[in-house]
């Protein structure tokens, strides 16, 4: 095919490197983290036909067409699901394997889990533990480990480094070989974080302007130019290498 719309809140602009992923006029729809793995030739072919609008725009142009989503409300949850259960989504392609829910402060083991990838951080939900309310604080992905507090936003899951693997940039013409200073997200949210990227004997990571909470292994950090109008790629978030624990 020669060209694929979607409809994400993204935008594309070209220069002589080729394409590149920009940010969406509306900054709390702003999709693009959504979108920091794609490859360039994707991203050579795609069209974000509402990119430069604002929700209520879109709403009111879906309205003029009579589209039946014009009122529809926003999802909140994964769109491709539906009315699917996400647990049961998960459980069908991922299947379960049981593991220690563990309080982080004491290391004591209050119950057992199905697998940690049906946990995010920060969630209250779904634990089953007695003496709430707790909350998933900590993921150890290796040995199958969900770590929970019985408070909120305890210090403890606050920190400054968000250590990476596999690096992937967006548009590889570019050279990105000596870029530091970027702006960061490690989850969907129309803020961003000042952060300087590093890469050097201690390994590829974000070090935050500014301590952060939800550092999730597994989940990606999307990282943009210092002014936030390009998404210029991702990293997989690691756990945190045992020398700096």
């Amino acid at each position: 095919f020669d060209r694929i719309a979607t409809g994400h809140y993204a935008t594309r602009y070209n220069t002589e490197e080729g394409a590149f992923l920009g940010t969406a006029a509306d900054r709390v729809k702003d999709q693009t983290y959504f979108l920091g793995q794609i490859t360039h030739n994707q991203l050579e072919k795609a069209m974000f036909p509402i990119g430069h609008l604002q929700k209520k725009e879109v709403r009111r142009l879906a309205e003029a067409m009579q589209l039946p989503s014009a009122r529809r409300p926003d999802s909140q949850g994964i769109c491709f699901l539906g009315k699917i259960n996400y647990s049961d989504f998960i459980r069908k392609y991922v299947g379960e394997k049981p593991g220690e829910i563990i309080e982080l402060e004491t290391g004591k083991t209050l119950g057992e889990h199905k697998g940690f990838w049906f946990y995010t951080i920060g969630q209250r939900r779904g634990l089953r533990l007695g003496g709430g309310p707790w909350f998933v604080v900590k993921k150890d992905t290796r040995k199958n480990i969900v770590y929970v507090s019985n408070g909120y936003d305890p210090i403890s899951q606050y920190d400054d480094t968000v250590w990476l693997e596999n690096l992937h940039f967006l548009n590889p013409n570019h050279d990105y070989s000596a870029l530091k200073a970027i702006k960061f997200k490690i989850r969907h949210q129309p803020e961003f974080t000042e952060g300087t990227l590093l890469r050097d004997e201690k390994g590829l990571r974000i070090a935050s302007a500014k301590p952060i909470s939800g550092i999730a292994p597994g989940q990606f950090a999307v990282f943009y130019d210092t002014e936030e109008k390009t998404c210029i790629g991702s990293g997989v978030i690691a756990q945190k290498p045992v020398e700096n624990l």
